[in-house]
Protein backbone atom coordinates (compact mmCIF):
# COMPACT_ATOMS: atom_id res chain seq x y z
CA UNK A 1 0.00 0.00 0.00
CA UNK A 2 2.90 2.46 0.79
CA UNK A 3 4.50 1.43 -2.10
CA UNK A 4 1.44 2.48 -4.51
CA UNK A 5 0.87 6.19 -2.34
CA UNK A 6 4.46 6.74 -3.08
CA UNK A 7 3.92 5.64 -6.86
CA UNK A 8 0.73 8.11 -7.09
CA UNK A 9 2.59 11.32 -5.50
CA UNK A 10 5.58 10.79 -7.83
CA UNK A 11 2.64 10.13 -10.83
CA UNK A 12 1.56 13.41 -9.75
CA UNK A 13 4.70 15.19 -9.39
CA UNK A 14 5.62 14.06 -12.48
CA UNK A 15 2.17 15.84 -13.60
CA UNK A 16 2.93 19.13 -12.31
CA UNK A 17 6.38 19.44 -13.83
CA UNK A 18 4.92 18.47 -17.51
CA UNK A 19 2.56 20.96 -16.86
CA UNK A 20 4.99 23.48 -15.64
CA UNK A 21 7.40 22.32 -18.93
CA UNK A 22 4.55 22.71 -21.21
CA UNK A 23 3.51 26.26 -19.48
CA UNK A 24 7.31 27.87 -20.41
CA UNK A 25 7.03 26.29 -23.67
CA UNK A 26 3.23 27.69 -24.74
CA UNK A 27 3.15 30.43 -27.12
CA UNK A 28 3.59 34.10 -25.73
CA UNK A 29 0.25 35.98 -28.00
CA UNK A 30 1.64 39.77 -28.29
CA UNK A 31 -0.76 42.64 -29.48
CA UNK A 32 0.85 45.73 -31.17
CA UNK A 33 -0.38 48.18 -33.87
CA UNK A 34 -0.25 48.14 -37.15
CA UNK A 35 2.83 50.02 -38.32
CA UNK A 36 5.75 49.98 -36.33
CA UNK A 37 4.96 48.67 -33.00
CA UNK A 38 3.82 45.76 -35.30
CA UNK A 39 7.90 46.13 -37.25
CA UNK A 40 9.62 45.84 -34.46
CA UNK A 41 7.57 43.28 -33.12
CA UNK A 42 8.66 41.08 -36.08
CA UNK A 43 12.43 41.73 -34.61
CA UNK A 44 11.45 40.45 -31.52
CA UNK A 45 9.70 37.46 -32.22
CA UNK A 46 12.87 36.52 -33.89
CA UNK A 47 15.69 37.36 -31.66
CA UNK A 48 12.99 35.82 -29.04
CA UNK A 49 13.00 32.36 -31.30
CA UNK A 50 16.69 32.01 -31.00
CA UNK A 51 16.23 31.92 -27.11
CA UNK A 52 13.34 29.42 -27.82
CA UNK A 53 10.64 31.53 -26.89
CA UNK A 54 7.80 31.19 -29.52
CA UNK A 55 5.82 34.76 -30.09
CA UNK A 56 3.01 35.04 -31.83
CA UNK A 57 2.14 38.43 -32.74
CA UNK A 58 -1.74 39.76 -33.30
CA UNK A 59 -2.15 43.72 -34.78
CA UNK A 60 -4.59 46.06 -34.02
CA UNK A 61 -5.77 48.82 -35.91
CA UNK A 62 -7.03 51.50 -33.37
CA UNK A 63 -6.18 52.48 -29.75
CA UNK A 64 -9.07 50.27 -27.74
CA UNK A 65 -9.33 46.71 -28.70
CA UNK A 66 -6.19 45.88 -27.82
CA UNK A 67 -6.20 46.63 -24.14
CA UNK A 68 -9.19 44.51 -24.38
CA UNK A 69 -7.78 41.66 -25.80
CA UNK A 70 -5.61 41.65 -23.06
CA UNK A 71 -8.08 42.56 -20.54
CA UNK A 72 -10.40 39.34 -22.01
CA UNK A 73 -6.96 37.09 -21.67
CA UNK A 74 -7.13 37.02 -25.77
CA UNK A 75 -3.54 38.48 -25.28
CA UNK A 76 -0.46 37.94 -22.59
CA UNK A 77 0.83 41.12 -23.37
CA UNK A 78 0.30 44.18 -25.49
CA UNK A 79 2.87 46.98 -26.65
CA UNK A 80 1.11 50.14 -27.88
CA UNK A 81 0.67 52.94 -25.09
CA UNK A 82 1.90 55.31 -22.36
CA UNK A 83 1.42 54.92 -18.95
CA UNK A 84 -0.85 57.62 -18.80
CA UNK A 85 -3.42 55.91 -21.29
CA UNK A 86 -3.17 52.79 -19.19
CA UNK A 87 -4.35 54.07 -16.30
CA UNK A 88 -6.89 55.65 -18.19
CA UNK A 89 -8.43 52.28 -19.36
CA UNK A 90 -8.20 51.00 -15.64
CA UNK A 91 -10.08 53.73 -14.32
CA UNK A 92 -12.45 53.78 -17.35
CA UNK A 93 -12.83 49.95 -17.82
CA UNK A 94 -12.03 48.18 -14.70
CA UNK A 95 -9.00 46.84 -16.05
CA UNK A 96 -6.57 45.44 -14.14
CA UNK A 97 -3.41 45.87 -16.27
CA UNK A 98 0.20 46.88 -15.55
CA UNK A 99 3.33 47.72 -17.22
CA UNK A 100 5.77 45.39 -16.58
CA UNK A 101 8.60 47.24 -18.77
CA UNK A 102 9.52 49.84 -20.98
CA UNK A 103 9.66 50.04 -24.96
CA UNK A 104 10.33 52.47 -27.25
CA UNK A 105 10.12 56.26 -27.10
CA UNK A 106 7.72 57.71 -29.15
CA UNK A 107 6.75 61.55 -29.63
CA UNK A 108 3.64 63.11 -30.96
CA UNK A 109 4.37 65.96 -33.51
CA UNK A 110 2.14 68.99 -34.57
CA UNK A 111 1.98 68.35 -38.74
CA UNK A 112 0.34 70.75 -41.83
CA UNK A 113 0.14 70.25 -45.05
CA UNK A 114 -0.90 74.01 -44.88
CA UNK A 115 2.13 76.16 -43.28
CA UNK A 116 5.65 75.78 -42.97
CA UNK A 117 5.98 76.99 -39.16
CA UNK A 118 3.65 77.37 -36.32
CA UNK A 119 4.24 80.68 -36.34
CA UNK A 120 1.43 81.15 -39.91
CA UNK A 121 -1.07 79.41 -38.10
CA UNK A 122 -3.84 81.44 -38.88
CA UNK A 123 -6.18 83.15 -36.68
CA UNK A 124 -9.48 80.84 -36.34
CA UNK A 125 -6.66 78.35 -38.23
CA UNK A 126 -8.47 74.55 -37.51
CA UNK A 127 -6.52 72.02 -35.49
CA UNK A 128 -6.71 68.36 -35.67
CA UNK A 129 -6.41 66.66 -31.99
CA UNK A 130 -7.25 63.14 -30.81
CA UNK A 131 -10.65 62.26 -29.63
CA UNK A 132 -9.77 59.80 -26.56
CA UNK A 133 -9.27 62.05 -23.84
CA UNK A 134 -5.79 61.06 -22.91
CA UNK A 135 -4.10 61.45 -26.11
CA UNK A 136 -5.98 64.78 -26.62
CA UNK A 137 -4.41 66.09 -23.61
CA UNK A 138 -1.04 64.90 -24.75
CA UNK A 139 -1.64 67.04 -28.06
CA UNK A 140 -2.61 70.56 -25.58
CA UNK A 141 0.35 69.89 -23.75
CA UNK A 142 2.40 69.80 -27.18
CA UNK A 143 0.55 72.74 -28.25
CA UNK A 144 0.85 74.69 -24.79
CA UNK A 145 4.81 73.89 -25.32
CA UNK A 146 4.96 74.92 -28.25
CA UNK A 147 3.70 78.60 -26.48
CA UNK A 148 0.02 78.57 -29.09
CA UNK A 149 -2.21 78.32 -26.21
CA UNK A 150 -2.13 78.36 -22.17
CA UNK A 151 -3.89 75.93 -20.41
CA UNK A 152 -5.13 76.02 -16.94
CA UNK A 153 -2.62 76.42 -14.00
CA UNK A 154 -2.24 72.65 -12.41
CA UNK A 155 -3.62 70.95 -15.19
CA UNK A 156 -1.28 68.23 -17.05
CA UNK A 157 -2.65 64.93 -17.86
CA UNK A 158 -6.06 65.30 -17.38
CA UNK A 159 -6.33 68.76 -20.14
CA UNK A 160 -9.04 68.84 -22.25
CA UNK A 161 -9.95 72.12 -24.47
CA UNK A 162 -12.43 73.42 -21.41
CA UNK A 163 -8.99 74.07 -19.44
CA UNK A 164 -7.71 75.90 -22.32
CA UNK A 165 -7.16 79.48 -20.46
CA UNK A 166 -4.92 81.31 -23.41
CA UNK A 167 -5.74 81.08 -26.95
CA UNK A 168 -4.12 83.90 -28.97
CA UNK A 169 -4.92 82.63 -32.37
CA UNK A 170 -8.48 81.75 -31.39
CA UNK A 171 -7.72 78.33 -32.90
CA UNK A 172 -10.61 75.68 -33.16
CA UNK A 173 -10.20 72.73 -31.80
CA UNK A 174 -11.41 69.35 -33.95
CA UNK A 175 -11.23 66.32 -32.35
CA UNK A 176 -10.98 62.88 -34.60
CA UNK A 177 -10.03 59.45 -33.93
CA UNK A 178 -6.36 59.01 -33.51
CA UNK A 179 -5.77 56.85 -36.02
CA UNK A 180 -7.87 59.03 -38.81
CA UNK A 181 -5.32 62.38 -38.10
CA UNK A 182 -3.27 61.94 -40.57
CA UNK A 183 -5.46 62.03 -42.96
CA UNK A 184 -7.19 64.72 -41.50
CA UNK A 185 -4.66 66.98 -42.70
CA UNK A 186 -6.06 67.99 -45.98
CA UNK A 187 -9.00 69.48 -44.17
CA UNK A 188 -7.48 71.30 -41.17
CA UNK A 189 -4.64 73.46 -40.78
CA UNK A 190 -2.86 71.47 -38.27
CA UNK A 191 -2.82 68.04 -36.37
CA UNK A 192 -1.40 66.64 -33.62
CA UNK A 193 -0.04 62.91 -34.63
CA UNK A 194 1.23 60.30 -32.80
CA UNK A 195 4.48 59.06 -34.20
CA UNK A 196 2.65 55.20 -34.65
CA UNK A 197 -0.12 56.53 -36.81
CA UNK A 198 2.32 59.22 -38.65
CA UNK A 199 4.45 56.57 -40.23
CA UNK A 200 2.21 54.63 -41.60
CA UNK A 201 1.25 57.39 -43.37
CA UNK A 202 4.63 58.69 -44.92
CA UNK A 203 4.94 61.50 -42.60
CA UNK A 204 8.76 61.61 -41.14
CA UNK A 205 8.53 63.14 -37.23
CA UNK A 206 12.12 64.49 -37.72
CA UNK A 207 11.63 66.17 -41.11
CA UNK A 208 7.63 66.70 -41.21
CA UNK A 209 6.46 67.95 -37.81
CA UNK A 210 6.43 71.56 -37.11
CA UNK A 211 7.23 70.70 -33.85
CA UNK A 212 7.99 67.61 -31.45
CA UNK A 213 7.08 66.50 -28.07
CA UNK A 214 9.91 66.31 -25.78
CA UNK A 215 11.29 63.10 -25.07
CA UNK A 216 11.01 63.48 -21.48
CA UNK A 217 7.32 63.97 -21.72
CA UNK A 218 5.30 61.62 -19.53
CA UNK A 219 3.37 60.47 -22.63
CA UNK A 220 6.46 59.18 -24.66
CA UNK A 221 7.91 56.18 -23.32
CA UNK A 222 5.61 53.54 -24.14
CA UNK A 223 5.12 50.35 -22.51
CA UNK A 224 4.70 46.88 -22.42
CA UNK A 225 1.25 45.67 -20.69
CA UNK A 226 0.32 42.74 -18.76
CA UNK A 227 -2.26 41.83 -16.62
CA UNK A 228 -2.03 41.81 -12.96
CA UNK A 229 -2.57 38.10 -12.80
CA UNK A 230 0.20 37.28 -15.37
CA UNK A 231 2.97 40.17 -14.53
CA UNK A 232 4.90 37.26 -13.03
CA UNK A 233 5.02 34.58 -16.04
CA UNK A 234 8.41 34.14 -16.83
CA UNK A 235 7.90 34.19 -20.38
CA UNK A 236 7.01 37.72 -20.21
CA UNK A 237 10.39 38.19 -18.48
CA UNK A 238 11.74 36.07 -21.74
CA UNK A 239 10.03 38.29 -24.02
CA UNK A 240 11.38 41.58 -22.38
CA UNK A 241 15.08 40.36 -22.63
CA UNK A 242 14.34 39.89 -26.26
CA UNK A 243 13.11 43.28 -26.86
CA UNK A 244 15.13 45.07 -24.68
CA UNK A 245 17.87 43.35 -27.22
CA UNK A 246 20.98 45.02 -29.41
CA UNK A 247 19.40 43.52 -32.29
CA UNK A 248 16.24 45.30 -31.64
CA UNK A 249 17.87 48.76 -30.30
CA UNK A 250 20.12 48.05 -33.60
CA UNK A 251 16.78 47.87 -35.83
CA UNK A 252 14.88 51.06 -34.62
CA UNK A 253 18.15 53.09 -34.67
CA UNK A 254 18.14 52.10 -38.44
CA UNK A 255 14.43 51.82 -39.41
CA UNK A 256 13.00 55.12 -37.57
CA UNK A 257 15.57 57.75 -37.01
CA UNK A 258 14.06 60.88 -35.57
CA UNK A 259 11.19 59.25 -35.23
CA UNK A 260 11.67 56.48 -31.91
CA UNK A 261 14.60 56.00 -29.78
CA UNK A 262 14.93 53.10 -27.57
CA UNK A 263 14.31 53.05 -23.82
CA UNK A 264 16.93 51.14 -22.67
Amino acid sequence: MRLRHSLAAFATILGFAGTSAMAQDAELKVGVTVGPHAQIGEVVQQVAAKQGLKVKLIEFSDFIQPNAALDAKELDVNIYQHKPFLESQNKARGYKLVPVATAVVQQMGIYSKRVKSLDDLPQGGKVAIPNDPTNGARALLVLQAAKLIKLKDGVTVTASIFDIAENPKNLKFVEIEAAQLPHSLKDVDAAAVNSAYAIPAGLSPAKDALVLESKDAPFAPVVIAAREDNKNDPRIARFIKAYQSDEVKAFVAKQFPGAYTTSW
